[in-house]
């Protein structure tokens, strides 16, 4: 029987405050982030899995962890460059789906920015969380915004209390 070609080697998955979240490499890179089961393998996981699950629970623990593994994204030439750009905001900072339009050099608009942000294959270690709408309102997040809400507030990006009760 041949897997299907989408289908990750590996993949393990992680419990958390954001509920499950699984990870996929191919062995040597991650390859995919996700909030929606993932196959599971019953073979033995590559040393980048098992580093990539213990620093997603270091980060649950403390927001300010810094990610160190190698990651394949693969995509078009504009969301690799809309990615990239993402890997430069800071803990605890948003920018703006139009700032981060203008970074880039003032061709794209911020919807084609969110576009590459929600085609991201791998949130929360390529913090496509930390770009808000223009007027400051959480949008968009492919693992629903609440998830986005906690991992802004658990990086210290948003006051506790501004999205309580909405």
């Amino acid at each position: 029987m041949h897997e299907a070609r989408n289908s990750p080697p590996h993949s393990a998955a992680i419990d958390g405050p954001l509920g499950r979240v699984w990870v996929a490499s191919d062995g040597d890179d991650i390859t995919q982030v996700s909030f929606t089961p993932l196959p599971e393998r019953d073979t033995a996981l590559p040393g980048v899995l098992t580093e990539a699950l213990r620093q997603l629970e270091a980060y649950f623990q403390d927001g300010h962890v810094r990610f160190d593994l190698p990651m394949r994204l693969d995509g078009t030439a504009f969301q690799q460059r809309v990615w990239n750009l993402l890997n430069t905001i800071p803990v605890g900072q948003v920018y703006t789906y139009q700032q981060l339009a203008n970074r880039l050099g003032g061709k794209a608009i911020g919807r084609t920015v969110g576009n590459a942000c929600g085609a991201n294959p791998l949130p929360i270690l390529v913090p496509c969380h930390r770009v808000i709408g223009g007027n400051g309102s959480l949008t968009g997040y492919v693992g629903e915004l609440w998830r986005k809400q906690w991992l802004l507030k658990h990086e210290g990006a948003l006051d506790n209390d501004l999205f309580d009760g909405h």
